[in-house]
């Protein structure tokens, strides 16, 4: 970076599980000791970077079925450096947190590791959030691990405590998060049965009505309002508000939908937290940035977030492809190199199914995400129409609703249940209206005013996550596109996340899909080493020292070199 004034990328790629998340905060270890600057403070601008990690994991990873401590979003790093080489400035970009873990976990997994971190805190502050063993809340004990072999809860939840202290979060802002924390907890054992009104509900017993009291102390509003945002909906019709009650399916999927939101504001909440305290330079002209981002997934179960995740995958893939692949011939071709062209899987047409507007699987999500009583079989059935006679899609053989896509990686079938629920991104009106009326100041601040609340309106505007997100990669990429960008993959060995065990058939499929093999081909055929002549003859102007002294061009220099050492085989142009 500092002898061509390029910015640099790492992009840091592979399986669930394969090591990415540990092979990043050792990267970020390396560029922290070789760029390390003192702040004024006395708190380094790197040591902020490298604490903020341990905080985010805390918020952001969970045990999964192939992974002890996965990452469930995406994180670019952006290092700043000034003129001398040291880290000036920093930024930290996340994707895509997986909102629905929140609520909905299956066994062996795990929850995000801060609510077993809370539940395993010192007595005070499990007494003063009204907080027992994590056994005893709906929202953890879905599955059966509660405990994780390796990870220690309490001494976990005292360091990232630490953490925070270090990346500027202060302890009225970490009573406050860790609150709301438990606040989510309470809100998840509130049970509803039916009430004395048709399709009505009610908080199902005095436990239940125990846990929603908490739980609105928690968030400082009101418990009836609380129970109210959860039963009921107001309707707004030729001016008229009409309420209307929930049944007590509808009031869990309510209760559910606000635990959701809760916890993805608050986690975007410490990332601002976090860039704010940290800081950028806008003076710096490079930068490094490192990208860890989930890997390729396929599970037997695979919803909106594994759709998501493998679309990134797919976007990583093609820009691996442009520079490994399509560039490097690009280039041969250019310098009139004698070069037999080499083909290559190019997944563009994949990339179309799933992005292009119109017609794409996005569009068509969104537009039926806007359609009055539309439902995942109405969706289903427009991808069934569309995409037919498609080669990367197929309708899986006696299903309603399931699609398969033909990844560059292998084939993912989707089951889409739960896409248009997930695809959209609002506050319900009456949670908005409630947290915005919190006499927390933090709590309230994650609920600003919305324009639909001051405009005096109950409609709430769609907001497509799917298509947020396809502008959040673009602009990624395009960060990416003025970098020189170094591609590392990393490899899971086994299935069984033990030592000393290596699967050769999975490992020659893992590098089979990461493009790995065909780089390799590539380079072995083409030229992957490239230098100017001036370059060249700085680097080996000692094999011929006459050349320095007699003033020679670069090229004829260079050819000077080559002929030293007899060198055969080679192409030379000038």
């Amino acid at each position: 970076m500092m002898n061509y004034g390029i910015s640099q990328a790492i992009l840091v790629s592979g399986e669930s599980g394969a090591g990415k998340t540990e092979s990043t905060k050792m990267l970020m270890q390396y560029l922290a000791f070789m760029g390390g600057k003192v702040e004024s403070g006395g708190r380094s601008v790197q040591q902020q970077v490298l604490e903020s990690n341990p905080v985010l994991e805390a918020f952001g990873n969970a045990k999964t079925v192939r992974n002890n401590n996965s990452s469930r979003f995406g994180k670019f790093v952006e290092l700043q450096f000034d003129q001398n080489g040291k880290i000036s400035g920093a930024a930290i970009r996340t994707y895509l947190l997986e909102r629905s873990r929140v609520c909905q976990i299956s066994d062996p997994e795990r929850n995000y590791h801060c609510f077993y971190m809370l539940c395993a805190a010192p007595p005070e502050d499990r007494e003063r959030y009204k907080l027992g063993d994590a056994s005893l809340f709906h929202y953890l004990n879905q599955s059966n691990c509660i405990k994780l072999d390796g990870m220690d809860d309490s001494s976990e939840y005292i360091a990232t405590r630490r953490a925070m202290d270090i990346v500027g979060i202060s302890s009225d802002e970490q009573d406050a998060i860790f609150r709301v924390v438990a606040a989510i907890l309470h809100l998840g054992n509130v049970e509803f049965s039916e009430g004395s009104e048709a399709d009505s509900s009610v908080p199902k017993d005095d436990k239940s009505q125990f846990h929603l009291r908490t739980a609105a102390e928690l968030f400082m509003c009101d418990e009836k309002s609380l129970e109210e945002s959860l039963c009921k909906r107001v309707m707004v019709t030729r001016g008229e508000s009409i309420v209307r009650n929930l049944d007590s399916r509808a009031a869990a999927l309510s209760r559910d939908a606000l635990a959701r939101i809760v916890y993805s504001r608050l986690f975007d909440w410490l990332v601002n937290k976090i860039n704010t305290t940290i800081g950028q330079d806008p003076t710096s002209k490079l930068l490094i940035g490192v990208l860890d981002i989930y890997g390729f997934e396929s599970f037997k179960t695979n919803s909106f977030e594994q759709f998501c995740i493998n679309l990134t995958n797919e976007k990583l893939q093609q820009h691996f492809n442009q520079h490994v692949f399509k560039m490097e011939q690009e280039e041969y071709t250019k310098e009139e190199i004698d070069w037999s062209y080499i083909q290559f899987v190019d997944n563009q047409d994949i990339l179309d199914l799933i992005e292009k507007k119109p017609g794409g699987i996005i569009a068509l999500l969104d537009e039926t995400c806007m359609l009055r009583n539309s439902n995942h079989e109405i969706f289903a059935e427009k991808l069934y129409q569309k995409f037919k006679d498609n080669p990367h899609f197929s309708r899986p053989k006696f299903s309603r609703s399931d699609f398969t896509i033909h990844h560059y990686a292998g084939n993912v079938t989707y089951q889409t249940d739960l896409f248009l629920d997930k695809n959209i991104d609002y506050a319900v009106n009456e949670h908005q209206d409630l947290l915005h009326a919190s006499t927390c100041p933090f709590v309230s601040s994650l609920f600003p005013p919305s324009e639909e609340s001051t405009k005096s309106s109950k409609s709430t505007k769609f907001t497509s996550i799917g298509s947020s997100f396809k502008q959040q990669l673009q602009g990624l990429l395009e960060t990416l596109s003025g970098t020189e960008p170094h591609y590392m993959r990393c490899i899971k060995p086994n299935n069984v996340l033990k030592p000393a065990i290596f699967e050769n058939s999975n490992v020659l499929q893992q590098l089979r899909c990461g493009g790995v093999l065909e780089a390799i081909r590539i380079s072995c055929l083409g030229y992957p080493t490239r230098r100017t002549f001036e370059e060249f003859v700085d680097r080996f102007s000692v094999l011929r020292p006459e050349v320095l002294g007699l003033r020679y061009d670069e090229v004829t220099a260079t050819n000077m070199l080559l002929e030293k050492v007899n060198l055969t085989g080679y192409q030379f142009l000038s």
